[in-house]
């Protein structure tokens, strides 16, 4: 495949086996693990935990990367379109509350060839933000529920710290893109299962950053549309310690100021105890599930 499927559009040669793209990736799914995840949001892993699928590889470079083994380090196992809708049905024997496809934008073609025969519960896209409108607009349908973050709104800081200048217009399009298949969300029995809940991650001195973040979601949809994370869970990880200014957690008193200004947008959604930034929170990769 010549694959344009990410905002990047590098027209890159994938083959099953290889692939020479920014992500790194062959066109066949690379998968780092697969089971119940009961750390996300409290609509998403509910009581028996989330059916999360971590896929390998990425189109962004962030910096900060807590998942750097998979994202950058080529760890993970190929499977077919096939294997990978088994992995679905059998997180759903296990009781997952739904599919959670994290960082699965550079598979979406696998992806939907495996969710031609739909799982039981809702399948949520759990991404970086960085989806392009095209590529979004194929899993119309598919996906129910749409879990993306919002890392920054200034070209300067996605560069510096993303490599990519252009994440600010290319997020909020896709966040737009999102919420316009899926409407306002829908709790039933305390769980998500339809709608758009968007994350932001508060990096160390960007308390100014995380406040836009804010603002743009209180401004750009009616109220009661759109769910929203606050995390404090920054650990200085990846190339952190290449960057003085993020190589230290973040400070109580960032999280406290971050922390008042969402009580005030009126946004809905949750904010992340302090206790999660610690390494103990980061998952596992050894293959289970795969």
């Amino acid at each position: 495949m010549i694959c344009r499927l990410c905002p990047r559009r590098c027209g890159a040669e994938r083959t099953d086996t290889a692939g020479a793209g920014v992500c790194g990736m062959p066109a066949l799914p690379v998968l780092a693990r697969a089971g119940l995840h009961p750390w996300e949001e409290p609509p998403i892993s509910g009581t028996r935990g989330s059916g999360t699928v971590f896929f390998s590889g990425c189109a962004l470079g962030c910096v900060f990367c807590q998942n750097e083994g998979i994202s950058h380090g080529n760890f993970g196992r190929t499977v077919s379109a096939a294997r990978l809708r088994e992995i679905f049905q059998e997180l759903t024997a296990q009781g997952a509350h739904n599919i959670n496809l994290v960082n699965p934008t550079h598979f979406a073609h696998a992806i939907l060839a495996a969710l031609r025969e739909p799982p039981e519960v809702p399948v949520v896209w759990n991404s970086g933000g960085y989806d392009s409108v095209e590529t979004l607009g194929g899993l119309e349908g598919k996906v129910q529920v749409y879990l993306p973050d919002l890392k920054y709104l200034d070209a300067a800081g996605a560069a510096r710290y993303s490599g990519a200048e252009d994440y600010p217009e290319i997020a909020a399009a896709a966040i737009r893109e999102m919420v316009r298949q899926t409407g306002p969300y829908v709790l039933e029995e305390g769980l998500l299962k339809r709608g758009v809940l968007i994350r932001h991650l508060i990096l160390p001195g960007r308390v100014r950053e995380a406040k836009a973040v804010m603002d743009w979601a209180a401004e750009s949809f009616p109220p009661h549309t759109v769910l929203f994370s606050l995390m404090s869970q920054y650990v200085p990880l990846g190339r952190a310690a290449a960057f003085p200014e993020i190589n230290r957690r973040v400070r109580p008193s960032e999280i406290r100021a971050a922390e008042t200004y969402f009580a005030a947008t009126g946004l809905d959604g949750f904010t992340q105890e302090l206790l999660s930034a610690t390494e103990g929170f980061i998952p596992n990769f050894d293959l289970t599930g795969v």
